[in-house]
């Protein structure tokens, strides 16, 4: 009986520690790619995440907080002034709700292959240094 203390402030502090933990850090913009509302596909969203605390602002411009979800605090989140969770990718790219809505990271637009400026010919008789 005199160990009972100890294993129970054991179990709690694992819990704890397992709960207040996230694997990646979700800031940045994403864009609605399903289940958006009506005329919002491809909407902007944003993540803004502080530690373990997260604001979201979705496509429609609402915002909520959100931390990990404490039944799978490295997978999920949940927004508890909307009644929902969301699962997100390991990678961070992807945030899927429970209401069917999908955030994609938007990583902006794709690199110019080469890295090469381009001679237009315009107002110029010679070839670029």
């Amino acid at each position: 009986m005199r160990y009972l203390p100890l294993v129970v402030f054991g179990a709690v502090a694992a819990f704890a520690t397992g709960a207040s933990a996230q694997s990646i850090n979700l800031t940045g913009t994403y864009r609605c790619i399903q289940d958006c509302r009506d005329g919002y596909l491809g909407a902007p969203t944003f993540v803004t995440q502080n530690g373990d605390q997260l604001n979201l602002v979705t496509e429609t411009g609402n915002s909520y907080r959100a931390w990990p979800d404490v039944t799978a605090p490295n997978t999920r989140i949940w927004i508890d002034a909307r009644d929902e969770g969301a699962v997100y990718s390991p990678d961070g790219s992807r945030i899927q709700f429970d209401d069917g809505r999908v955030w994609q990271r938007d990583f902006g637009p794709p690199p110019v292959p080469g890295g090469k400026r381009r001679w237009s010919g315009e107002n110029s008789s010679s070839w670029p240094d």
